[in-house]
């Protein structure tokens, strides 16, 4: 693989969060295709964006900056999954298995972000 990201495990896990907030976007009502429907894909795609950009900085500082993005757009896309919820777009095991997903994912970033060094 040529570039750092792709043998991030945290990356690769991301990229899996993407596929799966794909998969439940296109079974929301056509009335969310522009608002929660775009907002949970947006939201889910810049958290393995953000590591991708922030690895191929000059620093470690600024890796971190973008891990921290990472971490709030995964915290979005947990957000976008609690009205996706209460709209009854996504069974509750559904629910849980994604919330589980970021949970581990989140776990990840925040362990990438404190190995960190200046």
């Amino acid at each position: 693989m040529a570039f750092k990201f792709e043998n991030l495990k945290v990356w690769q896990l991301a990229l899996e969060l993407t596929d799966e907030v794909d998969r439940l976007a296109h079974t929301f009502p056509k009335h969310e295709l522009y608002s929660l429907s775009s907002q949970i894909r947006r939201a889910a795609n810049s958290v393995s964006l953000n590591i991708v950009e922030g690895s191929t900085g000059l620093t470690n500082a600024e890796f971190r900056r973008f891990l921290v993005i990472a971490n709030r757009s995964a915290l979005e896309v947990v957000g976008c999954l609690y009205l996706a919820k209460r709209r009854h777009y996504l069974t509750d095991e559904k629910f849980a298995n994604l919330y589980n997903q970021i949970e581990i994912l989140v776990r990840m970033i925040q362990a990438l972000i404190n190995s960190l060094t200046e």
